[in-house]
């Protein structure tokens, strides 16, 4: 009898251990939804996460477990892929539609499962399927362990920055009319900084754009 106990107990630790050493779960909710934007003198109907584009930055420490839960509520499949992750073991977890996973089809939910090992630094996730990525995309920052320096003198403010493009016409309009005339898609209208053009006519309707000013020193 006391021999199955020790058994028992060695299978709990070995169950338990990976979970104390890996470092904290961190939950992320993904709500993939139409909202309306203005740029450039236009408004038109976009797909984003939270009802932003970019969506919400994701922040986790190396060692962390990230779960991110995502909810279709749009008429299009999604999928998000973690641009740069290393999906060790989760390959389930790494998002391009048809390849690592079917995706997420409208009215259905996933949950992305995967854990940051050997890795530091700001990487990218995006929608990995049709042109869903031109708004649907944003930044993941992974602080080192704790205890652990950075590999560089400690910045004094950090601000993350995406950089885009905008497109007045629908996305998915834009390249399905390019592998119809078997031509290079539109280029964007404007380049943008975190969802953002830059100045514009002060004849436009000025409503939800703004410019963002980066000191750098």
């Amino acid at each position: 009898m006391e021999a199955n106990w020790i058994r028992a107990l060695m299978v709990v630790g070995f169950i338990f251990f990976p979970l104390l050493v890996q470092g904290r779960v961190r939950h992320y909710n993904f709500n993939v939804v139409m909202k309306k934007a203005n740029r450039l003198c236009a408004t038109k109907s976009i797909v984003t996460v939270n009802g932003h584009s970019p969506g919400p930055t994701l922040y986790a420490r190396e060692g962390d477990t990230v779960l991110v839960r995502v909810v279709n509520h749009v008429k299009y499949n999604v999928s998000i892929h973690w641009h740069g992750i290393r999906q060790l073991r989760t390959g389930w977890a790494d998002g391009p539609a048809y390849i690592a996973q079917c995706p997420i089809q409208p009215g259905q939910n996933y949950v992305y499962n995967f854990t940051i090992t050997g890795q530091r630094g700001t990487l990218f996730w995006h929608a990995h399927i049709l042109w869903l990525r031109a708004t649907v995309h944003g930044a993941i920052v992974i602080l080192p362990k704790r205890g652990v320096p950075y590999p560089f003198p400690k910045p004094d403010v950090e601000q993350v920055v995406i950089l885009g493009e905008w497109w007045k016409s629908d996305t998915e309009a834009v390249i399905n009319e390019a592998l119809k005339s078997g031509l290079a898609p539109n280029v964007s209208d404007a380049h943008t900084i975190n969802g953002h053009p830059g100045p514009i006519s002060s004849s436009c309707h000025t409503q939800d754009v703004f410019v963002a000013v980066y000191e750098i020193k």
